[in-house]
C-alpha cells in the first residue's frame, strides 16, 4: 500500500512528522510505503540545510525513493527557493537552503513527479 502526506497545518512537521512518522520510517515499523511528501507554509522549516529533522528525512527519503516537494510559492516567502512569485506553479522555482533531494513546486509539479509511483492515499496532516 502506497501512501503520501501533504504537511497544511501548523507544526504538522514539527510533531506529527518527527515525532511519530520519522521515526516509524527510520525502524520499518510505518506500515506503509510512502512515496511522497508535499509541505506547505512553515512546515518547509524542518527541511532547511542542517535541521535535524531535515537530515534524518533527507536520508530516509533517499534511502526509500520517498519525493520530497516543498511549495514553491511557500518556499518564496520564506528564502527557500531561487525564482519570483510569479514563477509559481509553473515548474521554475528552484529550492535552496534546504536538505539534500527537496524539490519545489506546485500540484501540477507534484502529480507530475508521483505519477510513475503513484500513492494509493493521500493524507493530509
Amino acid at each position: 500500500m502506497k501512501g503520501a502526506y501533504v504537511f497544511a497545518t501548523d507544526m504538522a512537521a514539527t510533531f506529527k512528522l518527527a515525532a511519530m512518522i520519522l521515526p516509524q520510517l527510520e525502524d520499518g515499523s510505518h506500515g506503509a510505503s510512502v512515496v511522497g511528501m508535499f509541505f506547505f507554509d512553515d512546515n518547509l522549516f524542518c527541511l532547511r540545510e542542517g535541521d535535524p529533522v531535515g537530515e534524518r528525512l533527507a536520508k530516509v527519503a533517499k534511502d526509500q525513493n520517498i519525493l520530497l516537494m516543498i511549495c514553491d510559492q511557500c518556499a518564496v516567502r520564506r528564502n527557500l527557493a531561487e525564482g519570483a512569485l510569479e514563477q509559481c506553479g509553473k515548474g521554475d522555482v528552484k529550492a535552496k537552503g534546504t536538505v539534500a533531494g527537496v524539490q519545489a513546486g506546485c500540484f501540477p509539479q507534484l502529480c507530475e513527479a508521483l505519477a510513475p509511483n503513484a500513492p494509493e492515499f493521500v493524507i493530509t496532516l
